[in-house]
């Protein structure tokens, strides 16, 4: 039996184009006919770690203040990124977004892929951020999300207080420092390429079939 393939998706719950970029990269794997030997593992990158875990202000508020831009050239923006979600399913609701500090909720994702159920997580939380307006960045709110996917409610809270995957979410981003990631969503497949930003499903679907037929010309 073949290897599996690898890959390695550095994300941010906080960041729209990661959503975007999931569901096209999910696109893009259905299309591939070695899509069940497909290992996937999501890893940590805060956008902006700065962020207190309670934004006073909305995404329009934040933005300005983050990137210097003028209110309504943000409004603008955020219409144009809800559209392209709404392309691939999504209902953005960027005016019930409440903005915070992803740094827990990469915790909790970690907490998740110990106990098998990261990928369940990720898409919990990203929904329940961009199209409900939940709050992300406190240990009860991501305790309740988890608890959704089947998670124990108290187990996750207890690993939120204590802190115990801190160390786990510094060492993704170590090592998207290490690799030259300055930005996300950005895909790692099997170690040896790269693909960065929300691409078009094809482009996953040749990356997979390159590095299959790669491994076929190795045995």
């Amino acid at each position: 039996m073949s290897a599996p393939i690898t890959v390695d998706i550095w994300s941010d719950i906080a960041c729209p184009w990661c959503y975007i970029g999931k569901r096209k990269f999910e696109a893009g794997l259905a299309e591939f006919a070695g899509r069940d030997d497909v290992e996937v593992t999501y890893h940590s990158f805060e956008l902006a770690p700065d962020t207190p875990v309670d934004f006073d202000g909305s995404e329009v508020d934040f933005l300005v203040r983050h990137k210097g831009m003028p209110a309504q050239q943000v409004e603008g923006m955020l219409e144009q990124v809800a559209g392209i979600a709404a392309e691939v399913g999504l209902d953005y609701d960027f005016d019930s977004l409440q903005h915070t500090k992803t740094l827990k909720a990469h915790e909790a994702l970690h907490f998740a892929r110990e106990r098998g159920r990261q990928l369940d997580l990720v898409e919990r939380l990203f929904k329940a951020y961009f199209e409900e307006g939940r709050h992300v960045g406190r240990p009860d709110e991501l305790a309740d999300l988890a608890a959704d996917i089947g998670l124990d409610r108290d187990e996750v809270i207890a690993a939120l207080d204590s802190g115990a995957y801190a160390p786990a979410v510094a060492a993704d981003i170590d090592q998207a420092r290490a690799y030259g990631i300055n930005g996300v969503p950005f895909f790692v497949v099997n170690g040896k390429y790269g693909v960065s930003g929300a691409q078009a499903p094809e482009t996953f679907t040749q990356v997979l079939d390159k590095v299959r037929a790669e491994a076929g010309d190795r045995v």
